[in-house]
């Protein structure tokens, strides 16, 4: 009995939790409500009273200013709030309106307009800027074709607000009302996401936001009387591109509101209705529901999507991927365990978009996801907000005598900054003579009338380059390194590859680095000395390695990178007295590399393949967080139209796509080939090739995927993690390595796909999910992404095949799998 009664309290405290969540409204601190032209207080349902601007409420600093009115019939009915706008303020010359301000903070700036004719102005015609002290809000707006407007602006106060409405030469401004309202402090948060690279945007409280639409999906426009901070939310069904493909759904009972979600983040009825999948008369479930909105492509956009699962009967029914351009952004959406196992509970998540592909248009779509047995999607409210900087130039019109004060200003500015940079100069150049050595960026170029070979497979020569110009990296002198490395001391070698030796090493200010020193017999050259710096100083990610710098002076080809505490990840799974890594520090080391690679193929203009993607390639600093290395090999992809590369045949003995070696045609699931061999040295803890053992276990992916394919992968799983590893974390790993390892890449996942599936990996090892997801169905992986990624390639060429006398030599190991491997056995 006693267990029941804490059970009855615990639901009647959670009820009343609830319930208090919901009705307590927000009650700003700072509200100002005007009605601008008016001389007496207009009281507007649902918002609030309304004051005169005349009042004492707001001081206005206007030089001139004409109150107009218009008859209230002029005003469509159909237009909220209509009484604001029988009124406006036209203003001649520079004004402002300057508000005290009791709560510093993010508050609502909404201006309301409509254009009319009052005596000689014609307010179609006004042409204006509106600003705070900090930024422009409005530049030369006009409203030539508008009916009423209201724009709306999250801004940043501190004691006060001054609005600065400013005429265009010639022309003049106006506005009907006015509203500074407080917003509360969890409407916008840190938890935006970016795409494209994939990451986490940093700053965005600090940003001034301006609302473009905010839209209500599969019901009628939501009036600011019924919204907790009195937004506008419009109707989504002008932007859908197919409106067959979608169907509008509604909920009568009661939203779950909890902590993290809140009214004030959307209202009840915003997520009590939504736009979903019809798949009524369409035999095909499998397509998306996408919205088209057109925005100024030369701003980024905070795009916020709201969620409610308000039509599933049952938890764990409702599986959904979400879009955004193309780029799959969520995959699938479980709004299960999103809302802690509650049904008709809100959830919202915000992403960073930018529109790059010259389209002006924000796509957002949502589709059926293949771990769901039913195909369905939904979406039941969307907000996209132009994200301005604080800190922009004000443009304002002035006096003539003070445009000759600024052109005067601006020209001795100029001078003094013209005498400060030679001084600066001439002080650094006294700094860098008195100084042993310095790190500069400079064109990489050769030093002292040597260079390197581009003609020979071998570094030493006297052919001149065609590097000269470019500006690679910093460039160390010789001597710099030397004294790091203790005149590369054999003592303090730290891993040798196939380029040449690694030394540890200490600049002079401390600074740890790994220096890579190339042997001048190596059979990877100045090409490859080249790639190495082309990609490291265009690339800048946290799990890739990062450069610092090179040396090519006394016919060297040295290169600097940070230095990793914790090596190489080959060396903490086999070969080396090192502990053992738990299972998940491994998921979450391949999760990182992941990334990095993820990052290479889609974080630019041009996707770039890796195409040395081993477990010695990747390095581990002092947290054991992952980085990529080694980009000596590296290769732009294909262009749009076309699906590989044609090169020649590269990359690590064991590693090695078989499609790659069979045709010499290199795409980005080269590397996630590559990528699933790693996996199975993690899971596995054994090298890639090791001749010593029966033939049928030489080749790893060969002899893994046969247990992968009885379900018997447990069998060979690394004794070190006995008893660690959740049978559905390894059954993922497992489906996750098979699809990285099929023949042909078109069958292969991409590595964002492959990103998804290690981070449901950990999940699953981490997290106990509901049992009907423990199926097949979330082990699989599509066969193609559905995400677009906007990438151009480099031209294909046609390059010679390299010997594979190394191959030959392994001639009586099982082929099937070793034939896709490379010339040098040791790797770089």
């Amino acid at each position: 009995m006693g267990s029941i009664r804490e059970l009855k309290l615990l639901i009647w405290v959670s009820f009343v939790l609830n319930l208090v969540c919901i009705s307590v409204a927000f009650d700003p601190v700072d509200k100002y409500l005007i009605d601008c032209g008016s001389s007496t207080d207009t009281p507007v349902d649902g918002i609030g009273n309304f004051s005169a601007d005349n009042s004492n409420s707001v001081k206005i600093s206007t030089p001139q200013t004409i109150f107009a009115n218009t008859p209230s019939n002029s005003i469509p009915s159909s237009v909220d709030a209509s009484a604001l706008y029988q009124t406006a303020r036209i203003l001649t010359g520079p004004s402002s309106y300057t508000f005290s301000i009791r709560q510093p903070g993010r508050h609502w700036v909404r201006l309301y307009f409509f254009p009319f004719v009052y005596q000689d102005y014609d307010m179609k015609t006004a042409s204006f800027n509106v600003s705070t002290r900090e930024l422009v809000l409005l530049q030369n707006y006009q409203l030539r074709n508008a009916s009423a407007v209201v724009k709306e602006f999250s801004v940043l106060s501190s004691d006060t607000l001054v609005l600065m409405f400013t005429p265009s030469i010639n022309s003049f401004a106006f506005v009907n009302a006015i509203e500074v309202i407080s917003v509360p402090d969890n409407l916008i948060t840190e938890d935006a996401r970016t795409i494209n690279p994939v990451g986490t945007y940093n700053g965005l409280p600090n940003k001034t936001l301006e609302t473009v639409y905010r839209v209500n999906m599969g019901a009628p426009s939501v009036a600011p009387s019924n919204d907790t901070l009195g937004r506008a939310w419009i109707p989504d069904e002008t932007f859908l591109l197919n409106k067959n493909l979608a169907k509008s759904v509604n909920f009568s009972g009661q939203i779950q509101y909890s902590a993290g979600v809140t009214p004030d983040i959307a209202p009840d009825i915003v997520y009590a209705t939504a736009t979903e999948m019809n798949n009524v008369n369409i035999s095909n479930g499998n397509f998306n529901v996408t919205w088209e909105f057109p925005v100024d492509a030369s701003f980024s956009y905070l795009t916020r999507m709201h969620f409610c699962d308000i039509v599933s009967p049952a938890l764990n029914e409702l599986y959904f991927n979400v879009y955004i351009n193309g780029w799959l952004v969520e995959r699938p959406l479980d709004l299960s365990i999103l809302t802690t196992n509650t049904l008709a509970a809100p959830y919202y998540t915000d992403f960073i978009v930018g529109v790059t592909d010259g389209s002006g248009k924000i796509r957002v779509s949502i589709g059926p996801s293949p771990v769901a047995q039913v195909p369905n999607a939904i979406m039941n409210g969307l907000e996209i907000m132009r994200i301005k900087d604080n800190g922009g130039a004000l443009l304002q019109q002035t006096s003539s005598k003070k445009s000759v004060g600024v052109i005067v200003g601006a020209v001795v500015g100029a001078v003094a900054a013209i005498v400060f940079a030679a001084f600066f100069f001439l002080f650094c150049r006294r700094r860098k003579l008195q100084r042993p050595y310095s790190k500069t960026w400079v064109p990489f170029s050769v030093i002292g009338g040597n260079s390197h070979t581009s003609g020979s497979k071998f570094s030493s020569g006297t052919t001149s380059t065609t590097l000269s110009g470019q500006n690679l990296g910093f460039r160390f002198p010789f001597v710099a390194l030397q004294e790091a490395t203790n005149d590369f001391d054999e003592n303090w070698v730290i891993g040798v590859g196939g380029f040449g030796k690694v030394y540890k090493g200490e600049l002079k200010d401390g600074t740890k680095v790994a220096v890579k020193r190339g042997n001048p017999r190596s059979q990877q050259g100045i090409t490859e000395f080249r790639t190495e710096i082309e990609m490291l100083s265009k690339f800048r990610h946290r799990h890739l390695v990062s450069l610092i710098g090179y040396c090519d002076e006394r016919n060297e080809m040295i290169l600097v990178y940070e230095y990793m505490e914790n090596g190489t990840l080959k060396n903490h799974l086999y070969g080396s007295d090192l502990p053992s890594l738990s299972w998940k520090q491994r998921l979450e080391i391949c999760i990182g590399s992941a990334r990095g690679l993820h990052y290479l193929h889609t974080g630019s203009a041009k996707a770039v393949i890796h195409r040395d993607v081993k477990s010695a390639n990747i390095l581990l600093d002092e947290n054991l967080m992952a980085k990529v290395a080694d980009f000596g090999l590296s290769k732009a992809g294909p262009e749009l139209d076309q699906t590989h590369v044609s090169t020649a045949v590269k990359g690590s003995f064991g590693y090695l796509d078989p499609e790659y070696f069979r045709r010499q045609q290199l795409t980005e699931k080269s590397d996630v080939y590559s990528f699933g061999v790693v996996l199975l040295e993690v899971l596995c803890a054994r090298p890639v090739i090791d001749p010593t053992l029966p033939r049928e276990m030489v080749n790893i992916a060969e002899w893994a995927m046969k247990w992968q394919k009885k379900g018997q992968l447990s069998q060979i799983v690394d004794p070190h993690l006995s008893g660690q590893i959740r049978s559905d974390s390894l059954r993922k790993f497992g489906d996750t390595i098979e699809k990285c390892l099929a023949d042909y890449g078109v069958d292969r996942p991409s590595m964002g796909d492959v990103l998804w599936n290690l981070e449901y990996a950990l999940q699953l090892q981490e997290t106990v999910v509901p049992s009907d997801l423990d199926g097949d169905s979330v082990n699989q992986i599509d066969k193609f992404s559905q995400r677009v990624n906007s990438i151009s390639h480099v031209e294909s060429v046609t390059v010679q095949r390299q010997e594979m006398s190394s191959v030959e030599d392994l001639s009586g190991v099982s082929m099937s799998r070793v034939f896709s491997q490379l010339v040098k056995a040791e790797g770089r």
